[in-house]
């Protein structure tokens, strides 16, 4: 589980690698080319986004008490991700304004007026993006803490059960030493019964005999 998780980490880096030097090149190309870049850039933003998700399915297939450093890895490679968004939309932003110059022309004759409206625009549009950004990181953030949650009580559930079925044994081997234990009684009983048994016996054979050996020596006496 670890080696696919670290198999991951390795495709994770260099991907990200490659569109951080993908970013830096964006606002020194020019035309078809940048937009190109672009284009590419973001096919591999989402190939990244793809790949933080096997990860993550990964990280939750580890066991709990072995998940924690996987889960700070994963911290810190969504923040790594987030700041590759964050530089990428910042190049976005300078390849909008090279387009708008290009369609507005840079002879002086565009209207300031219109400029003022594009960047409010601009910002109106960045700012809502951002919003729904931070809502689906949220979101994001729930749905995890109650797959955690789910997985934890899962374990838990587990543990009850495995708690029970040794309980459950423990009482079938106590029922057993009680079944034993009565057997062993009952057996110890009779061995009690027939010693005393033979104790009065021996009594009565005793009282017998000292009865005949005076009768015995009774009628010696008499004889005499």
């Amino acid at each position: 589980m670890s080696s696919d998780f670290e198999g991951y980490e390795q495709d994770f880096s260099v991907l990200t690698a490659e569109i951080t030097n993908r970013i830096g090149k964006v606002p020194k190309l020019l035309g078809d080319e940048k937009k190109q870049m672009v284009s590419n850039v973001e096919k591999q933003l989402e190939e990244a986004r793809e790949l933080l998700e096997q990860m993550e399915l990964e990280v939750r297939e580890i066991p709990p008490q072995s998940r924690g450093m996987y889960s700070s890895r994963m911290r810190s490679y969504k923040q790594e991700m987030e700041k590759l968004e964050a530089d990428f939309k910042r190049s976005r932003i300078a390849y909008s304004d090279e387009v708008r110059n290009e369609l507005l022309g840079d002879d002086g004759n565009s209207s300031e007026i219109q400029l003022i409206k594009l960047r409010e625009e601009r910002a109106h549009l960045l700012d809502n993006t951002e919003r729904l950004e931070r809502s689906s990181r949220r979101l994001e953030a729930g749905y995890q803490i109650a797959v955690e949650t789910e997985q934890i009580g899962q374990d838990i559930l587990e543990n009850l059960s495995n708690d029970r079925e040794k309980i459950q044994r423990a009482r079938e081997r106590l029922r057993e030493t009680d079944a034993n234990l009565g057997k062993s009684s009952r057996i110890l009983t009779g061995m009690l019964r027939r010693i005393i048994q033979n104790r009065i016996l021996l009594v009565i054979l005793g009282i017998i005999v000292i009865f005949a050996v005076l009768m015995i020596i009774y009628f010696s006496v008499r004889r005499h």
